[in-house]
């Protein structure tokens, strides 16, 4: 029964890609003269990150507990070819690319105490101690910060998803951890579409115009209101959650997405660049398609363990 609840979400996740498909090619014909090219990588891309994705998170749990700490690898990688690193530092990013092994084997065997203090505090403690050592001082704080950062958002955040996975099935009956983990990932790139739609449609008052000019409060609006209907209709299939508590889900999810999607506009702006990479054809690099995930993950997962773990 729960795997068939996740089963059945993909399919209807497979089968909005196939109608999308259809409608990107209809269009193309019927517009010779306009370019969709790049609306036509964003679909080709996001069949393989559908297909990969789902692959993942029906087979064993390590399986889809090792393809999440690749994520953070690809991202944690991504992110640190985009700052500004000093050269005395390249014998310290050993060591944060080791937290991510760590972090996930915590997972694996689900400890939840050296899980939540790992990199918030052993990490915190231990990179500027080994930066020290070294003998650098010169932008030693700048370093030591940006260095933490990125280890919170691409490897801390992201591994509540996979620790999704392994909270007991009897806390979900519905769906398992599978379940919660399609939840909050549909639910979380859902509301970035939702929020851009109607922002296309109807956005006129920007809310953060030297971070996101894009970013208005007719799309949020929008995309909230649509992303807390479909968590409440998502709700008894995939997770525990009850009628207010799903609503409350939608609102966390599409509120926190919004402000991972700006925080990392705001880094990519203070670097310098569009977009954090070109991994993805049409949505950029993995940091561009994970930025709103960076918020919502620990964000739902704390409210999920709250309520019924």
């Amino acid at each position: 029964m729960p795997q068939n609840n996740v089963i059945w979400m993909l399919g209807g996740i497979f089968a909005i890609l196939l109608v999308s498909s259809i409608l990107v090619i209809l269009l193309q014909q019927k517009n010779r003269d306009k370019d969709y090219t790049e609306l036509s990588q964003r679909v080709r891309s996001w069949w393989v990150m559908v297909v990969v994705f789902s692959l993942a998170i029906i087979s064993n749990k390590t399986i889809s507990i090792l393809f999440f700490a690749l994520i953070s690898f690809l991202a944690l990688k991504e992110y640190l070819s985009l700052i500004p690193t000093r050269r005395a530092d390249r014998r310290v990013l050993f060591w944060a690319y080791l937290t991510i092994p760590i972090q996930y084997y915590w997972v694996a065997i689900g400890w939840y105490g050296m899980f939540i203090i790992f990199i918030p505090v052993y990490v915190f403690l231990f990179l500027p101690t080994r930066m020290m050592l070294i003998g650098e001082t010169k932008d030693f704080l700048r370093a030591a910060g940006t260095l933490h950062w990125g280890g919170m958002i691409t490897v801390f955040s992201l591994s509540h998803m996979a620790f999704l996975l392994v909270l007991p099935a009897a806390g979900n009956p519905a769906a398992g951890g599978a379940g919660l983990v399609l939840y909050l990932v549909f639910l979380t790139q859902f509301n970035d579409v939702a929020q851009y739609t109607w922002g296309k449609l109807f956005g006129k008052t920007p809310i953060v115009p030297t971070v996101s000019p894009k970013k208005t409060w007719e799309g949020f609006g929008g995309g909230v209101a649509t992303s807390i209907l479909c968590a409440m209709l998502l709700a008894p299939l995939l997770t525990p959650l009850n009628f207010i508590e799903s609503a409350c889900a939608g609102l966390l999810i599409s509120g926190g997405g919004f402000i991972g999607d700006v925080i990392i506009s705001a880094v990519k702006r203070d670097i310098g660049v569009k977009d954090s990479g070109s991994l993805l054809p049409g949505h950029g690099g993995i940091l561009d398609r994970i930025d709103s995930l960076t918020y919502t993950a620990p964000l739902f997962f704390h409210f999920i363990y709250y309520l019924h773990y």
